[in-house]
């Protein structure tokens, strides 16, 4: 996989090399199916597991770039998105001359389905509030961001994606992480993670703050307003975004201004990003 500078206002979006460079944009309109990943379908051509590129994007303030790859499905290299904020600011991000714009949330849009909610609400900045309430040994957490404190390169970042031991096998029967491993997950057993330790205290509540911050990159812009979360998914991330893309009156485009491209010291060192980036577009 090869991320590739874009020109200003192209947003992201994913080509397939092994197509003829066929090209798939990352709005909500292509969104094909969210079950335990989020994956892209255009015209029967499927990107699959495109949250935590999608959420480092966003994270580092990457609003125009090209993802070339040759199969359906984005490596998950250790789980986190740690190792492509590393390879952004590796490359180097560059400020492009046009303003970018983002999705200023004018009044409240929610999604309900029993005890899980989420819902965006008018606010300065871009910040997440989100709660779980997952089987022992994760528990209830909460833990909150704001994105414009530009800390997503050492507070969400780093946090893996975990599953739980005992629901292994019936997983592989579903077909489903085929490529999962303790180098890419962290494994839950009864007493807790078998691979620790730990990055965080909290780091599952931060992982699904991570999945969040991917699945909103889909609305086609950062959003500028703050978003709160219990027990949500994939499927009800996409879901507001559908939601709120719908209701042209809850939202308007906002020009921003052009930050500082994110220092190198941001991201914690992690060897092996396997990721090749060239300078890429940052507004």
């Amino acid at each position: 996989m090869k991320l590739l500078p874009a020109p200003a206002g192209s947003g992201i979006v994913f080509r397939r090399t092994d197509l003829d460079d066929f090209e798939i944009a990352a709005t909500g309109r292509n969104v094909a199916k969210v079950s335990y990943a989020t994956s892209l379908m255009r015209q029967g051509v499927l990107i699959s597991t495109t949250e935590h590129l999608l959420s480092a994007l966003i994270g580092m303030g990457i609003d125009n770039v090209i993802v070339a790859l040759d199969n359906l499905e984005l490596p998950i290299l250790d789980g986190s998105a740690l190792p492509y904020v590393q390879a952004f600011l590796s490359a180097g991000i560059h400020a492009q001359r046009r303003r970018r714009e983002s999705i200023r949330v004018l009044r409240p849009v929610e999604v309900r389905e029993g005890d899980k909610f989420i819902g965006v609400y008018p606010g300065s900045g871009y910040s997440i509030d989100y709660t779980i309430d997952f089987p022992d040994p994760v528990g209830h957490q909460q833990a909150g961001v704001d994105l414009a404190a530009e800390t997503y390169g050492t507070a969400i970042a780093p946090a893996r994606t975990f599953g739980y031991r005992a629901l292994e096998q019936q997983m592989r029967e579903m077909g489903l992480i085929r490529g999962a491993t303790p180098q890419n997950l962290i494994v839950l057993g009864p007493k807790g993670p078998e691979n620790g330790p730990l990055r965080f205290e909290d780091e599952y509540v931060r992982h699904k703050i991570l999945d969040l911050i991917g699945d909103l990159a889909l609305a086609g812009r950062r959003i500028e307003g703050h978003v709160v979360a219990e027990r949500a998914g994939h499927a009800m991330h996409t879901a507001l975004v559908s939601r709120l893309l719908k209701d042209r009156s809850a939202w308007e485009l906002a020009c921003v201004p052009v930050p500082a491209a994110p220092a190198a010291e941001e991201a914690p060192a992690l060897s092996g990003a396997g990721v090749a980036t060239p300078v890429l577009a940052g507004v």
